[in-house]
């Protein structure tokens, strides 16, 4: 039986002469396994959950973000499995499928609490432990089976533990990148600052107010350092 590519539905959705995401080239299989969060702003912004598994990463968009909170359940919306290093991207995706900013949100690593990893899934109950720098401790991912979401509907859940906090709003307190440190902005200035002028990704509700700011402050951002390099690179006066 010919082996399934794991990556045949990320492959098919991606231009990568006009995306800078990767094509999944480097592979890692064995413990320990790769977690991360990805903070998309897209058409809606969203969270990107992913786990490493079987040398992929199993992701769920998940739009209201995880929370510390035993009893939320959010939302988690399963999508085609990512490239291992995929967990290393940060940056913008200008054009095609999930354009917009992509911010490496949270890393780390996570440990299953079952014994069987593909079995738990198929059966829709995957518990499990994450290390990350911002998420930590016990998670379930439960399938809603149909009830939200269709076929591809879960829900996230933090299980009550040391790291769970009914009061801590985790995206509000911590919102910076764990890789660059920097926010939406700052990620989008290092780029291309200009780029969404005439046709942006997001243009109406939340989404689209929130990028137009982001713009407007990465072109800020883009001009102070401008004003910094020709300060430093006038001459000075003779003395």
């Amino acid at each position: 039986m010919p082996k399934r590519d794991l990556l045949a539905d990320y492959h098919r959705k991606r231009d990568f002469s006009a995306s800078p995401e990767p094509t999944g080239g480097r592979a890692k299989r064995g413990k320990p396994r790769r977690y991360c969060i990805q903070k998309h702003l897209a058409s809606h912004l969203h969270y990107d959950f992913r786990l490493e598994h079987r040398g992929v990463l199993l992701s769920w968009a998940v739009p209201k973000g995880p929370s510390l909170d035993p009893k939320t359940k959010r939302l988690a919306m399963h999508v085609e499995d990512h490239p291992y290093d995929y967990g290393d991207f940060e940056g913008v995706i200008p054009s095609g499928y999930g354009a917009g900013i992509v911010m490496l949100w949270d890393a780390g690593t996570w440990t299953p609490e079952v014994e069987d990893v593909d079995a738990a899934l198929a059966r829709g109950e995957l518990k499990f432990s994450l290390t990350g720098v911002k998420m930590k401790g016990s998670w379930v991912l439960v399938r809603t089976h149909g009830r939200q979401g269709g076929d591809r509907g879960w829900l996230l859940i933090k299980h009550a533990d040391e790291w769970s906090s009914p009061d801590l709003d985790i995206e509000s307190a911590a919102p910076l990148s764990v890789t660059s440190g920097g926010d939406f902005a700052d990620i989008l200035a290092a780029d291309q600052p200009d780029l969404w002028q005439s046709d942006r990704p997001a243009r109406g509700g939340v989404a689209g107010a929130m990028l137009g700011e982001i713009i407007a402050q990465a072109a800020a951002i883009r001009a102070g350092r401008g004003r910094k390099r020709a300060t430093r690179r006038s001459p000075q006066p003779a003395r």
